[in-house]
């Protein structure tokens, strides 16, 4: 797209990349958008908006533009958008499902059982109208069970609801009888049915579900970062199967929420990765914490994995993701969905801060000034989770994810310090730990806490909750 006569760079992270950044004055870039990301583009030093007709080196589009124009244009070799060309192979939800299903066939043919199983964290699925009849013989072997259905390539939870008889979806049954010129003139939205979470984590009698961002900067071979920010958002009404038809009961989307009665604008209803990991952590213990994550980590890399053969890939595309996660009651996440324009528009003064740094650091990881040495495992709050393997935390080196040394480089819900701030602050933790539980020894810098499994739960949930304290 963009016509600017700077020779090209043969190198991402190249010497000449940085002198082809030098010798641009500026970052010429479009914004399809009017909330934070413009915010954040307007306060880049070097970036400068150019207009719809003028030329461009940097692209925040919609996925409406990317249809209309990405075929149609003619970009330089440092030239960034914001989108692969088929995104939607992750993010519309029955390609979502047919990909992971495909992927998870493949594990199990080529690697085995065991390996398959790990990609057992979405809920069973079927496409309507063209899996009608497989749904029904799912549906009939468990007639108690409740359904969501959801439109394929709609968001913000528009034309969700939740069943449990079939007669409430008899317009989604496929009629193999009619001509196809009938069906056209009565073609119905496809939907997916999904059996629904009936047992989810509550925090205060009330369903929550995890927004969590990763960056690809590429997809062959895959790289991958982590946010360490997110957050959670909350139904505002408690949790009750009686009444499947409340949506504010069972959506947790945020256009959802903030139309019910009584939603509070000043609270809101989130809360930040951190605090849902220390209240988990005080509730749980931090191994049973530190095990919820990493399988978290292990959806994230597994559905990109299922998509990875299949995006085009492009030097010159990056994608955002917004991942949807929900907990049940025994700490076992599930991959909702996967949003590729995850809503930038905050709810609250502490979400548009939060956003602000997730998009400053987005663009310091694509790097349009050449700053980075393609070395790096933390830049800003992303960390380096995937980079044609596992990233280590200690090593440089990628290593086994199954190997007992390996700590993978991902910190969803931590917070920011470095390991000289990390260790000062484990230093004093444990001097008040030995002083109060005389019995206890902390040993270990990764999980925070190691004490005697013999001790009441009352007195080990003391326990993490007073380092809890003293570390933040």
């Amino acid at each position: 797209m963009s016509k600017n006569k700077t020779a090209g760079y043969r190198g991402h992270h190249s010497y000449q990349k940085r002198k082809e950044a030098e010798a641009r004055s500026f970052i010429r870039y479009r914004c399809g958008f009017t909330n934070t990301i413009q915010d954040v583009l307007r306060q880049r030093p070097g970036w400068v908006e150019v207009k719809e007709d003028e030329e461009w080196d940097f692209n925040w589009c919609d996925v409406g533009w990317l249809r209309e124009n990405f075929d149609h244009s003619y970009m330089e070799e440092h030239v960034r958008i914001c989108h692969f060309r088929n995104y939607y192979e992750l993010t519309r939800k029955n390609l979502m499902v047919k990909n992971l299903k495909r992927y998870r066939k493949t594990l199990e043919r080529e690697v085995g059982h065991v390996e398959a199983a790990k990609c057992d964290f979405f809920p069973c699925t079927f496409e309507l109208p063209s899996e009608y009849h497989l749904f029904v013989e799912e549906f009939k072997r468990n007639p108690k069970s409740t359904w969501i259905m959801k439109p394929v390539a709609r968001s913000q939870g528009k034309g969700i609801f939740l069943f449990r008889k079939l007669k409430d979806i008899m317009d989604w049954k496929k009629d193999g009888s009619r001509l196809e010129e009938q069906r056209d003139e009565a073609q119905v939205e496809s939907y997916v049915a999904q059996r629904y979470i009936e047992n989810p984590y509550l925090i205060g009698g009330r369903k929550f579900d995890l927004r969590v961002y990763v960056l690809v900067s590429s997809y062959l071979p895959l790289k991958a970062w982590l946010y360490r920010d997110g957050f959670a958002r909350f139904s505002n009404t408690r949790f009750s199967l009686s009444s499947i038809e409340d949506q504010y009961i069972h959506l947790t989307n945020v256009a959802v929420q903030k139309t019910a009665p009584d939603y509070d604008p000043e609270r809101g209803c989130k809360w930040p990765m951190q605090q849902l990991r220390r209240y988990l952590t005080a509730k749980h213990g931090a191994h049973a914490v530190e095990t919820l994550f990493r399988d978290i980590d292990n959806v994230f890399v597994h559905s990109l994995q299922s998509v990875q053969k299949v995006i085009i890939n492009d030097k010159h595309c990056f994608e955002l993701y917004g991942y949807d996660i929900l907990l049940d009651q025994d700490l076992k996440p599930w991959l909702i969905e996967v949003n590729a324009s995850p809503s930038l528009t905050p709810s609250s003064q502490q979400d548009y801060e939060m956003k602000c740094h997730l998009l400053e650091d987005t663009l310091h990881v694509v790097d349009m000034e050449g700053r980075l040495t393609g070395r790096e495992k933390q830049v800003g709050g992303f960390d380096l989770m995937w980079n044609d393997g596992p990233v280590s935390r200690e090593n440089s080196g990628l290593e086994t994810l199954g190997s007992s040394c390996f700590s993978p480089n991902t910190n969803l819900g931590k917070h920011w310090l470095t390991d000289i701030q990390w260790r000062r602050r484990f230093t004093v933790a444990s001097f008040w730990l030995t002083c109060l539980f005389p019995g206890f020894q902390v040993v270990s810098m990764t999980e925070k806490t190691s004490y005697d499994t013999s001790k009441s739960c009352l007195a080990r949930r003391a326990h993490d909750r007073l380092l809890l304290n003293v570390l933040n």
